[in-house]
């Protein structure tokens, strides 16, 4: 992953907008991203795409998660979230 996609996908992860989300998928972007396959980046960046209300309901676990995003990036940042990792005391 070039170093410009890398910088864009974690300027996005921080900068959501909803705040509960950027303190989840900030500090996962900050530790996961650099080792992220390509088709994994690709995944995390489809999920970029997805509402915040939505993408947050999924990684707490709140709603299923569908399909189209069910993989293995998802998974990671739930158990990212619950790791309690993230700054804002989601574990």
């Amino acid at each position: 992953m070039t170093a410009e996609r890398l910088n864009s996908l974690r300027y996005r992860a921080w900068r959501r907008g909803f705040r509960e989300a950027d303190l989840i998928l900030g500090p996962f972007a900050d530790a996961e991203l650099a080792g992220l396959s390509a088709a994994d980046a690709d995944a995390f960046e489809a999920l970029l795409e997805v509402p915040d209300p939505e993408l947050y309901a999924w990684i707490l676990g709140r709603e299923p998660i569908p399909a189209e995003h069910d993989g293995e990036v998802m998974r990671r940042i739930a158990a990212f979230a619950r790791s309690g990792l993230s700054p804002d005391g989601l574990s």
